[in-house]
């Protein structure tokens, strides 16, 4: 397993070891003491979740307000995403920047995001099953968003009409978002 730094502190890219042979691929997807020892030793993971999505659909940009805020491991098990990380931790170098990665069924990338951040994801392929695992259970009062297309944050979505929820399309500007982290 190979675990690279982003230019957020914190945010890591994990790509696994793949053995392959003439039956398939077989990689470890997740190591607890790999995970603890490289990258946090104070997460724990107490819930997972999958979305299916069709070609364009755009989820985010997501996160949750303390005390109910979430870590996360993302990735992709069918299908291709691009993924988006924002720094929204008011005293880091990097507040309101954000980072960009490509999550395929193909490359089996991993992006563990802790909690301080928001997320999204446009999906690039019909039937793309997205995987979280996450630190906190689902909180619905905490639940939080912003505005994917904000012209401050400028993230260089490749597609300029997704599909949306009703409340991703009326998510916060980021100029009147007040961090809570």
């Amino acid at each position: 397993m190979k675990i690279k730094t982003t230019k957020i502190k914190g945010v890591y890219i994990i790509k696994p070891t793949k053995f392959k042979d003439n039956r398939g691929v077989f990689f470890e997807s997740f190591n607890d003491q790999i995970f603890k020892k490289k990258i946090d030793p104070k997460v724990n993971f107490v819930q997972d979740n999958q979305s299916l999505s069709k070609k364009g659909v755009l989820r985010g940009l997501h996160f949750q307000n303390p005390p109910f805020g979430q870590a996360k491991l993302v990735s992709v098990l069918k299908g291709s995403v691009l993924d988006v990380v924002v720094d929204l931790r008011k005293e880091s170098k990097t507040f309101g920047k954000y980072i960009i990665e490509e999550l395929s069924e193909y490359n089996n990338l991993q992006i563990y995001i802790p909690v301080g951040m928001a997320h999204g994801f446009l999906t690039l392929e019909d039937n793309t099953i997205f995987s979280y695992k996450c630190s906190g259970f689902y909180n619905k009062e905490s639940e939080d968003s912003l505005l994917w297309n904000d012209k401050v944050l400028n993230i260089k979505w490749p597609d300029s009409n997704p599909i949306l929820s009703e409340k991703d399309e009326n998510a916060k500007k980021f100029t009147s978002f007040v961090s809570p982290f």
